[in-house]
């Protein structure tokens, strides 16, 4: 795994590294205990499936920053590849800004979609934030179809949904991956950017990772046939 291990850029590595490992491990051992509870006890767990696309969004969403981290998006560079270092470094600012400018526009929009389900006011203005819409009816109550609630967020009942039971899971749970997924977003393009800046990288897309084994391989082969 690449990226600073220490202060918060460290922090975040380690978090976001273990939670996408996390969320893998749950979608596969979930899945495969309703496999079971089908074929060998003719049963069914009811929540298993709406919790494995739940987990499987936030697997996507955290991934997709993550991937930024470690340059690993897809891209065509057919065009930044026969540019001089200069203009390539000037296409990947660009690149990298417009990036920024998506990556916030999607911030507002998650938190707008998020936040009403927690209880919070959404912003205001259609492109950029220009305040808070306090005139927003709260959907706190909404809950998710089959997910049952959990212990450890009944604190959520007092503090959004004003001292009423929840039965299923609320949706603000599994949503927060939204405004959460998107600020690191922004966050890693943020550091694409200072990367471009600092001359440590090019491009903020598709790491040639696969071309340099082949290149490491081909290398050996040479090697083993003088």
């Amino acid at each position: 795994m690449s990226g600073a291990r220490t202060g918060l850029s460290g922090f975040i590595n380690t978090l976001e590294e273990t939670l996408i490992a996390l969320l893998l491990g749950l979608m596969t051992l979930i899945t495969f205990a309703n496999v079971i509870a089908r074929f060998a006890f003719n049963s069914n767990i009811l929540w298993a499936l709406e919790l494995t696309v739940f987990l499987f969004a936030w697997l996507v969403l955290l991934g997709a920053a993550y991937a930024v981290k470690t340059h690993t998006h897809l891209g065509v560079d057919a065009i930044v590849n026969i540019l001089a270092p200069g203009p390539r470094r000037v296409v990947a600012l660009i690149a990298a800004g417009a990036c920024l400018l998506f990556s916030l526009l999607l911030l507002k929009g998650a938190y707008d979609y998020w936040a009403v389900f927690a209880d919070l006011p959404p912003t205001s203005g259609r492109w950029f934030p220009t305040g808070f819409d306090m005139k927003a009816r709260s959907q706190s109550f909404y809950e998710v179809q089959d997910v049952p609630m959990v212990g450890i967020f009944r604190f959520l009942e007092d503090l959004i949904n004003y001292g009423d039971s929840y039965e299923k899971l609320p949706k603000v749970v599994p949503y927060v991956v939204l405004p959460l997924s998107m600020l690191l977003l922004v966050f890693r393009f943020a550091q694409a950017a200072l990367q471009v800046l600092r001359g440590d990288a090019d491009r903020l897309v598709a790491s040639h990772e696969v071309e340099d084994e082949l290149d490491e391989a081909r290398a050996r082969a040479t090697e083993g046939e003088d």
